[in-house]
């Protein structure tokens, strides 16, 4: 096959061009931030995405674009009907084949943890000489976690929060009785029950898609019916949450606290009153960024690149 352009619309995430040029040594790497894409165009066989907003007018920047393969799985920024009208073909690499569940579902499991157990103040406190044996932390075993989305990564963290001994709910958008007796369960509810599951939980993990039906579902009342002592934790998309609405929460001293992984806009402002508060845990869209998850969705990209470009269809392709 002869030497590959493959467009990352982004300069963030440098380790994709490290395990790119492993797992597809034939590929020449182009990363563009996506304003200079639309203002200069490219030329490319492939487009990843990354973060990117991709329509058809950035489509039609790219010359010679055959496929677009995100690097991972989210696709809710490529507007796929505009790229079925041009003849390129979308693809992704679902979470649960690749690694990247298990390593969010990690990250999960930190965040509550590191909330819990009030880090971000023992850090502080270690650091300039603060009194030792304090602030207590708050345990896991014996809470309630509701994980809302059984996808492949709420999946792979209900499976990780029952060795804590805690009682797993689950949300998905429709019920499934033999899905909640493999998982293990205490209760499973659809998408008309996230009141009750908000209502039930010391800690709430935002495991969904973005789309119009999930867009903001986490605002200001569903904050409300939360227990005060509840903690939110989101690895999925930044606008799953009202982050205004879960300022004004931690003001009132409604809730325990808050991992974020994901933001409204990307990257986080550094002047952010996110930043400011001791009780909000925030990483910079790394959830699934671990060694094993770039290392399985490379070999994913690497292998639909390869077939897109052969003229097979790739996996998991939701255009074909």
């Amino acid at each position: 096959m002869d030497a590959i352009d493959i467009v990352v619309a982004g300069t963030g995430f440098q380790a994709v061009r490290q395990h790119m040029a492993q797992a597809l040594p034939e590929a020449r790497l182009h990363m563009v931030k996506p304003e200079t894409l639309r203002r200069e165009g490219a030329r490319g066989d492939v487009l990843i995405p990354a973060m990117a907003r991709v329509d058809g007018d950035l489509m039609d920047r790219i010359q010679g674009l055959r496929l677009i393969q995100q690097w991972g799985a989210g696709l809710e920024g490529v507007d796929i009907p505009a790229a079925s009208t041009r003849g390129i073909v979308v693809a992704n690499v679902p979470s649960a084949e690749s690694g990247n569940a298990e390593s969010v579902a990690e990250w999960c499991i930190m965040a509550a943890i590191a909330v819990s157990r009030r880090l971000p103040v023992l850090l502080r406190g270690i650091r300039t000489g603060g009194s030792w044996g304090g602030p207590i932390g708050r345990a896991l075993l014996g809470r309630t976690a509701a994980v809302i989305g059984l996808g492949g990564i709420g999946q792979a963290l209900v499976r990780r929060l029952q060795p804590f001994g805690m009682r797993v709910l689950g949300i998905k958008r429709r019920r499934d009785a033999a899905l909640a007796r493999r998982l293990g369960l205490a209760w499973m509810g659809g998408q008309d029950d996230l009141h009750q599951a908000l209502r039930d939980s010391d800690y709430v993990f935002l495991c969904l898609p973005l789309n119009e039906h999930t867009r903001g579902i986490i605002d200001e009342p569903a904050l409300a019916l939360m227990p005060a002592h509840a903690c939110i934790i989101n690895p999925g998309r930044g606008s799953l949450l009202s982050e205004s609405a879960l300022l004004a929460a931690l003001e009132q001293n409604r809730l325990l606290g808050a991992g974020l992984d994901v933001f409204e806009r990307e990257p986080l402002d550094p002047d952010s009153p996110l930043l400011d508060d001791d009780r909000v845990l925030a990483t910079p869209h790394i959830a699934g960024v671990t060694d094993v998850s770039y290392r399985g969705i490379a070999a994913g990209v690497a292998e639909n690149v390869r077939r897109a470009l052969s003229g097979d269809t790739p996996r998991n392709c939701v255009n074909a």
